[in-house]
């Protein structure tokens, strides 16, 4: 039963070497750490959102969002917004560039885009939704796809028809995530709805929410029946998640953690990227939080956090990671 878990997915047109999704994440799956969950086994890569209105503004920090190297597809890009005739043709726009699928934020609970009337605020409006799809799909020839939630609140549950409409509309897939807005992150993800999503469309169907090893990816996909599974904040600081769901899915296989030695490489080689890609300035800004989460739960790891926001150089950072990396120091994470 385990090895007919771990399996190629199909998107339109697009096929995914194994159905284990970055999520799209604000301000985390950019290209450089795009680039480590590819080279961990991420099926598909789910980039930053962007903004539809954003494009049509020809802004330059949107431009730099949208950037993909060539070795990391496929992956997913997402726009957001809430204007059907913007949408459609800033996606048009940009259907040239390197990027498999088009994915649209319908999900995104964060108050300045919700408060705009995008993101999980278009769950409210059914008929906008239908709009939106249906004219991206006509717009492109790639793959269109959109990523809800459960709902906008414990009282506006309606994952289901909304992904009916999305499948009517045109979509190639649905990601469901199973939390309302009013919910957030906070407490359990609700696997059933997705199960419910699942039983009522003929589209793809992807499962978001509380994945964060192999024997959740199992479960989510034996409870639901979903076609894959979507990982966000579990692959923070972690992006050998997929690695290990793979092989736990294929062979119920537990691969062990990372040793303090790939971690450290990773963290430093991660730091290299974002450096390479967005300049020293901010990419050991960005850093920061990586390497909080990199660090998380190990010992020591609060007193060195502690520390983070006084890196500014890679000089910083790389004896920093050199200092708590080493057995042989006092005060060393892993000593």
């Amino acid at each position: 039963m385990a090895g007919q878990l771990l399996r190629q997915l199909k998107i339109g047109n697009v096929i995914l070497k194994n159905n284990i999704i970055l999520a799209p994440m604000a301000g985390i799956s950019d290209l450089p750490f795009r680039l480590l969950c590819k080279e961990q086994g991420a099926g598909l890569l789910g980039m930053e959102m962007v903004s539809a209105k954003a494009i049509m503004y020809n802004s330059k920090n949107t431009e730099v969002l949208m950037e993909i190297h060539p070795k990391e597809g496929p992956v997913s890009l997402q726009l957001f917004g809430s204007d059907a005739d913007i949408i459609s043709e800033m996606a048009k726009r940009i259907e040239e560039r390197p990027f498999a699928i088009l994915d649209i934020n319908m999900g995104c609970p964060v108050p300045k885009v919700v408060n705009n009337g995008e993101g999980s605020a278009l769950m409210n409006n059914p008929s906008l939704v239908r709009e939106i799809i249906s004219k991206t799909v006509k717009a492109i020839r790639k793959p269109v796809t959109v990523k809800i939630r459960k709902g906008f609140d414990g009282e506006h549950v309606n994952a289901v028809e909304i992904a009916k409409v999305a499948e009517d509309a045109g979509a190639a897939a649905i990601a469901v995530h199973g939390r309302t807005r009013e919910e957030l992150y906070s407490g359990w993800a609700d696997w059933d709805i997705i199960a419910q999503v699942k039983r009522a469309v003929g589209i793809p169907v992807i499962g978001n929410g509380d994945v964060t090893d192999g024997r959740s990816a199992k479960k989510m996909l034996e409870e639901t029946g979903c076609d894959g599974v979507m990982i966000g904040r579990a692959a923070r600081g972690n992006p050998w998640i997929f690695r290990e769901a793979a092989a736990y899915l294929k062979n119920g296989e537990m691969i062990g953690r990372p040793d303090p030695k790939e971690i450290r490489e990773t963290i430093l080689r991660h730091a290299a990227l974002q450096i390479r890609y967005k300049g020293e300035y901010v990419g050991i800004r960005e850093m920061r939080k990586h390497v909080s989460w990199y660090t998380a739960g190990c010992p020591n790891s609060a007193r060195f956090r502690g520390r983070l926001n006084e890196m500014e150089t890679m000089e910083d950072l790389c004896k920093g990671i050199e200092e708590i990396f080493s057995s042989g120091q006092q005060g060393g994470l892993y000593e």
